[in-house]
This record gives C-alpha cells, structure tokens and sequence, in this order.
C-alpha cells in the first residue's frame, strides 16, 4: 500500500498543506501499519502522536520511528483499540487508513469510530472525515465468460454447481473506463463525525441510466474519499475514471446478459451488510429491474454475494 501514491499523496497532502491544523496536536493514528501517517503528522508540527495497530507490523514501525528520529514524538502501541490504555484522556485529531474493498469489506472503520467516541475531544478532525460509494453498469462479456463460462466444461465435464459459487463472489479488479455502459450514481455516503456502526449496514435504492446502445454484464462499485477538515478539501476516486489504487473497483456479475439502449434506466436496491459468522465480512444483494419500451428486452432480477 505504501507503493499506492494515490493512496499515500492524498494523506501527504491532507497533514502538510494543512499544518496549521496539526501544530502543536496530539494525535491518534488508527491501525497505524508502518507508521506512515504518524511521521507525517509529526513532520507536520504534531505534538505527540500515539499509533495503535494489532499486528506484529507495529515491531518494524518501531524500527522505522527511531531511525528517522521521532521516538520521543510518537508512541506505538500493539493490541486493540477497545483493549489498549492510550497516555492521554482525549486527542485533538484521528488519522486512519480504514478502507477496505467495497469500502466496508475487511475495514477497519468500527475501530475508528470506537476511537472516536472514545478519546476524540469536542471540537476534535478526523482524516479523512467522508466517503461516498458509487455504482455503474458494466460490459464485460470476454472476461465473464473467462470466469463464469469456464466451468461450463472443464476438462469434459460439467462443473455448474460451481459457476453458481462463482457468481455470488464479488471480483475486486480493475476495470477499464471504456467498459462503463452508464453514468455513475452515487449509493451511500458516510460522515465519520456522525455515523454509527450499526448504519454501516445499508439497504439504499440506485438508479443508473445508460449512455450508449451496449450489453451488461456486472454491476461494479468503488468510493471516493474527502478530506473535508482541510482549508482546501482534498478528495481521492478509486473509481475507473481515475488513477489506479490498490482498491480497485469491485465487480458484481449478473446471472443474465442485458441489452441494453442509450437513455434506458435499471434501477433497483443494493443493501449491505456485515455476515453473522464474521463481521468483517459482507453479505450484498442487489435486486434491479431494466427499464424498457421494449417488452423483449425488459428485466428483473436478484443477485446475492458474498465478500470473503
């Protein structure tokens, strides 16, 4: 992820060009990795930064901290949010790189609102503060075929039970701009100042109206995110529109093949929410209906996923 510059140039830009913000601020860097976004708060003019992360990553943070000379301004501390006992009462400021793919698969973003109920004093920023989930409509009949088709005959026999398996994983890849058959809509935003985790889970309508005469294939998804605090808003897509990031788009294919019109509609519902065995996991279903003058051409369906 570090190798990311989308990525790591939108959190760089978001502390430097706002160090007014950062001076003199203790800070609290959720699920803090390398230890990245502490040095910047650091270079930045932070106070003290207090770094929390679970995993054995926090030993070489550790290593990386005191090499570049800020052991006495960054505390790293290993174990769970809900568990660690932090050096102060209150923080001025959140940092976190929280987002998974789909924006909510494996994220960490419980943990940063747990961090934010509990130690963020009144008044206090978190960075990045929204994040918005769009939706568009895809042709992608090569590569389906590829995935899907595949077990249509393998090796002269018929693997169909697990075409059906196939279908309901998500594919987090990238995808090309010239694929996108409709405009983007926008499904589901989040304020990190106001929501809870219980809303994580969502069941939002959409409604994606097609630009040109084509086929669809998939649904995908992507997010962007806003760094709103900042004196000038800094913002990062991870859409295919924009520069690659390691999130990629995620891709969620159709049981059917839809031919679709310049100016057509399919609209629908797209809901989320956490799987009962393992929270960080998603279960997702997206029921749609193709809107059509033609009765040949007009469909409806529902497709159940399962992020794992």
């Amino acid at each position: 992820m570090l190798k990311d510059e989308v990525r790591t140039n939108a959190y760089k830009n978001a502390i430097y060009q706002n160090a007014h913000l950062f001076k003199d601020k203790v800070v609290l860097d959720v699920g803090c990795g390398t230890s990245i976004l502490s040095m910047f708060a650091v270079r930045a003019g932070a106070k003290h930064v207090i770094g929390v992360d679970m995993s054995t990553i926090i030993e070489k943070a550790s290593e990386i901290v005191k090499i570049n000379g800020m052991s006495d301004k960054i505390t790293l501390l290993q174990g769970k949010m809900e568990e660690v006992v932090l050096p102060v009462e209150k923080v001025d400021i959140i940092i976190s790189e929280w987002m998974g793919y789909f924006l909510l698969y494996e994220s960490m973003l419980d943990t940063v609102l747990l961090a934010r109920d509990k130690y963020l004093a009144p008044g206090g920023l978190i960075f990045p503060d929204k994040a918005h989930i769009y939706m568009a409509a895809i042709e992608d009949g090569d590569y389906k075929e590829e995935k899907i088709g595949f077990w249509n005959n393998v090796y002269g026999f018929d693997f169909t039970p697990l075409q059906r398996t196939a279908l309901a994983e998500p594919l987090v890849d990238t995808v090309e701009m010239k694929a996108v058959v409709t405009d983007p809509g926008q499904v589901f935003s989040i304020d990190l100042y106001t929501v809870t985790a219980p809303e994580l889970a969502f069941n939002v309508p959409f409604e994606l109206h097609f630009n040109r005469n084509d086929f669809a294939h998939a649904f995908i998804a992507w997010f962007d995110i806003e760094f709103s605090a900042c004196h000038k808003p800094i913002k990062f897509s991870t859409g295919p529109h924009a520069k690659y990031t390691h999130w990629k788009q995620t891709v969620f294919y159709l049981h059917e093949v839809l031919r679709v019109n310049r100016g057509e509609v399919i609209a629908g519902r797209i809901s989320s929410k956490p799987t009962e065995k393992n929270k960080r996991d998603l279960d997702i279903k997206i029921d749609y209906q193709l809107q059509s003058d033609d009765s040949s051409r007009a469909s409806a369906g529902s497709c159940d996923y399962r992020m794992c």
